[in-house]
């Protein structure tokens, strides 16, 4: 009977140690690893009446759909001269929203004509609150939150950018 206990008790405890390394492996998979930025090219903010730049930022680039839905979820913080630039094939109405997003952000829509045609100022972190644009859009910029208002933006404005060879 002595050896069919600690038999017993030995199974438990390999068990119970099985169990806890397996609860380990499968909650590391669960964190989410923050994304960190990558240069993909650079992006100018233009004055509509004058041409004149406003400002200069590097960019990263959002076009196909693993980075459109990503977008900057998962990210901590981004530089004051960062922004991450989505294009998109065709001109539309477009909708974001702050699911999984840490960073407040200005989220300014543009037309096929690289135009601002709306803001979404000050988006809140992790509100899942639809955000539309006012016009159809092409391209959408994300920035922290309060730069536009900084910049001075207006609808009309404009923005040329290129990409990094690689």
């Amino acid at each position: 009977m002595k050896k069919i206990l600690i038999s017993a008790a030995l199974f438990a405890s390999m068990l119970s140690f099985y169990n806890c390394k397996d609860a380990t492996t499968s909650e590391s998979k669960n964190l989410t690893q923050e994304i960190t930025f990558t240069k993909d090219g650079e992006l100018s903010l233009l004055k509509a009446q004058t041409d004149s730049i406003i400002t200069t930022l590097d960019i990263e680039i959002a076009d196909d759909e693993y980075k459109t839905q990503t977008g900057l979820m998962y990210r901590h913080n981004m530089a004051p001269n960062h922004g991450m630039l989505f294009i998109f094939p065709r001109e539309q109405p477009r909708s974001f929203y702050m699911k999984n997003t840490e960073i407040p952000l200005d989220i300014i829509y543009l037309n096929s004509k690289k135009e601002i045609t709306s803001i979404q100022k000050n988006a809140k972190a992790f509100d899942e609150t639809s955000l539309p644009s006012e016009a159809p859009s092409q391209y959408v910029l994300e920035v922290n939150a309060g730069l536009s208002d900084t910049w001075n933006l207006e609808k009309g404005d404009m923005m040329k950018f290129s990409r990094d060879n690689k």
